[in-house]
Parts: structure tokens; C-alpha cells; sequence
């Protein structure tokens, strides 16, 4: 059995730290909705705490899943943040998809006090999360991943480290920027099928299993058919990290016009009052 903190438990980080719960290791969750960390305890027979630092004490990783930057710093800074309550050579393992700049500055303060710090952005969405089947990208020192990947592997299909730390966040990068155009692709695709009088679900059979199939399209062409929009990771979530790959492909000379595009349509589906629709609500706007 291994002590582990889980910090953040929304639609991804309940159902991860209760895979850990259920793996038999000593799970202690932290979430600024208090009620809702009670309710984990609860439900799945771990602890609660009041604080990140309250979760974090002696424990050997800490798993954060939380929102933003400014989330993230908060779980992790200041006398009631995580760094405060680990202990030297424990690990911080961060599955937020967050700035490589957010990354940079974390690591830098986690090695002045001793620990690790692992960037382990997470892809598969809510049902991957519930079901154990993430893919997890990350950035670490080897020793530091090496330790983190028994615990991580609980929750994922694959995990694997790309490099130093920082290229778990510009990998989850490349991520969205890949699913914000194949979404767009099969928005256009199965709104052109309608336009033409086509039965979709007849089309998405056909053409799914040649060049243009995807996981979008396997896992989501039906639902968008239906003009169902309620799968976990919602528009607001995604103009964030789109947002975030723009501001990077700004630092590092990257061309991203598509991606920029996307990003613009997404802010369309926001105006018409689907922030919290799921990604594939861009077949809204046509």
C-alpha cells in the first residue's frame, strides 16, 4: 500500500483517484468544494482533507487534476499548498493541462524543496477516466517518472514519458491541435451529409472504416447526429488549452491556422450558449 494525495475531483480526478482507492493504495483527496471530497471519502472509503497540505502530508506522490495555471499554483504554493506538506523525495505528479510555463516555474519550486515534479497531462476524457484508460503524456526527470508510472498506471492504457520536464505539456498540445481539426473535419462531413438528404449514420459506416475513420468520429458521430452535447470535456475547457497552444506556437515561430480558426469557432458556439457543451458541438455553428 502506498499513501497518495489526489488534489481536484472533477469528472476526470473523482474516478482516477477512486481507481487508486480501489487498487488498494491509502488515497487522501482534497477539493475546494469541500462536499465533494467528503462525498469521495464517502463513496469510496478514502480520507478527506480541508487542505492541499493536509492531503499531501507523508504522503508519497500527490496527484493534482485540477483546472487552470492559477489552480494549479494554488494547489501547490503558499503555506497551505501541497509543497508545503511533502516530504523530501516524495513525488508531485500533475495531470492539469496547464502552460509549459506553469510547468517550468513548479519544477523550479518543487526542486528547491526536495520533490519531484512529474507534468502528466491526461487524454481519453471522462469515460476514459472512468473506465482506466488514459492516455497519459509525460515530462519528468527518468528517476522521478520511473517511480510515478506503477501509480499512474492504474488509470491508464499508456503512459509514457517524452522528455525532460515540459514535454508532457507540449505533447498534450499537439493533443488538442489535432482534435480541434478532426472535429471541425467531421462537423462539416456529417452537416454536408444532412444538407444532401444522406442518412449520416449509413455514411459514418461506410467511410469510418477507410482513411477518414477516427476516434471522433467512432465515438462521437451518432451523439452529434442526435444534437447531444453532454460528454464531460466542455467547449470552455477547450478554448482554454486552445489558448495555450497558441500562445506557445507564438513563442516557439509555430504556424497554427487551423487550429486559430477552431478556436474562433468554439468562441462561436460560446456566444450561441454552449460553453459547457461538449467539443463536438462544433457541428452547432453549421
Amino acid at each position: 500500500m502506498t499513501k497518495l494525495a489526489f488534489l481536484g475531483l472533477g469528472v476526470m480526478g473523482a474516478p482516477m483517484a477512486g481507481h487508486l482507492q480501489g487498487a488498494g493504495h491509502d488515497v487522501t483527496v482534497f477539493n475546494r468544494t469541500e462536499s465533494k471530497a467528503t462525498a469521495w471519502a464517502q463513496k469510496y472509503s478514502g480520507a478527506a482533507a480541508t487542505t492541499p497540505r493536509e492531503a499531501a502530508l507523508d504522503a508519497d506522490f500527490v496527484m493534482a487534476c485540477v483546472g487552470n495555471d492559477d489552480d494549479l499554483r494554488s494547489v501547490c504554493l503558499g503555506p497551505d499548498g501541497a509543497f508545503a506538506g511533502m516530504a523530501k523525495g516524495s513525488v508531485f505528479v500533475d495531470h492539469t493541462t496547464v502552460s509549459a510555463k506553469v510547468t517550468a516555474e513548479l519544477y523550479a519550486a518543487a526542486a528547491e524543496v526536495g520533490i519531484s515534479f512529474v507534468d502528466a497531462p491526461i487524454s481519453g476524457g471522462q469515460a476514459g477516466a472512468e473506465n482506466a484508460v488514459l492516455s497519459i503524456m509525460c515530462g519528468a526527470d527518468e528517476d522521478a517518472f520511473d517511480s510515478a508510472l506503477p501509480i499512474m498506471e492504474v488509470y491508464s492504457k499508456i503512459c509514457r514519458r517524452i522528455g525532460a520536464s515540459g514535454a508532457g505539456q507540449m505533447t498534450k498540445m499537439c493533443n488538442q491541435i489535432a482534435i480541434a481539426g478532426l472535429v471541425q473535419g467531421l462537423s462539416e462531413a456529417l452537416h454536408f451529409a444532412q444538407k444532401a438528404g444522406l442518412d449520416g449514420r449509413a455514411v459514418v459506416e461506410v467511410i469510418s472504416q477507410g482513411a477518414a475513420g477516427s476516434w471522433q468520429m467512432a465515438n462521437r458521430n451518432e451523439t452529434m447526429l442526435d444534437d447531444h452535447f453532454d460528454h464531460g470535456f466542455a467547449v470552455d475547457w477547450m478554448r482554454k488549452d486552445l489558448g495555450i497552444c497558441l500562445n506557445t506556437a507564438d513563442e516557439i515561430g509555430a504556424s497554427l491556422p487551423i487550429t486559430a480558426l477552431v478556436d474562433q469557432f468554439y468562441k462561436d458556439v460560446q456566444k450561441m450558449g454552449g460553453g459547457r457543451w461538449d467539443t463536438s458541438s462544433l457541428i452547432k455553428r453549421l
